[in-house]
């Protein structure tokens, strides 16, 4: 299988880790967004022109919480999916969750205060990050409260809802994260990050 991604994408990383954990190989074809060739060669597997792109044979996957579900389907045994209906159900709320909330607050994030000088030369628009973190805010106290009597996202190991909430925080300093008052979430992802999957797929250093 081979995945278009970009080591530095928090949406690919999730695929990495989970692959890394089930110990399915993947062939990593890095795709430079900023380069119109490959953009317009990436349009070709994904029209929303987004990263990462699973190519499996002949089947083309996109949306990382659907590669991520795809390889677990693949891997007899696996626990990062539960096959119980109740417990697999609460990974597909926290991965809606995430997608519809959590991901969104901390991309506009990212983008004002991180990408967008990198790729336009702009400056945080203070409107724009105030709205963000007011975001941000609100869900990271949805986050925390869940988390304060648990050691994972759903029942008592690691899924795919872990992973998928946890990625996005890998731009904390970068993107400048107001996410030190939480501290049940601060400890819950110290957890992941102790994992050997999450050190496995550390990006290099930004420039």
């Amino acid at each position: 299988m081979k995945l278009l991604y970009h080591a530095l994408s928090s949406s690919s990383r999730r695929v990495t880790i989970v692959a890394s954990i089930l110990g399915v190989p993947l062939e990593l074809a890095p795709v430079d967004l900023r380069d119109k060739a490959a953009r317009a060669a990436l349009e070709r597997k994904n029209p929303n022109s987004k990263i990462p792109v699973l190519e499996d044979g002949d089947f083309v996957l996109w949306e990382s919480n659907a590669i991520m579900q795809y390889l677990c389907e693949r891997s007899p045994g696996q626990t990062l999916y539960p096959t119980e209906l109740r417990a697999r159900m609460d990974v597909q709320r926290w991965l809606s969750w995430s997608a519809a909330h959590w991901s969104t607050a901390i991309g506009g994030l990212g983008w004002e205060n991180a990408w967008k000088k990198l790729a336009i030369g702009g400056e945080p628009d203070p409107e724009q990050v105030k709205r963000h973190e007011a975001l941000l805010s609100q869900f990271a106290v949805v986050l925390d409260g869940h988390l304060a009597s648990r050691t994972w996202m759903v029942g008592n190991d690691l899924t795919i809802a872990d992973i998928a909430i946890a990625t996005p925080l890998m731009m904390t300093r970068l993107a400048r994260l107001p996410i030190r008052p939480y501290g049940n979430v601060q400890a819950w992802f110290a957890r992941v990050q102790e994992l050997p999957a999450w050190k496995a797929t550390e990006p290099p250093p930004l420039g």
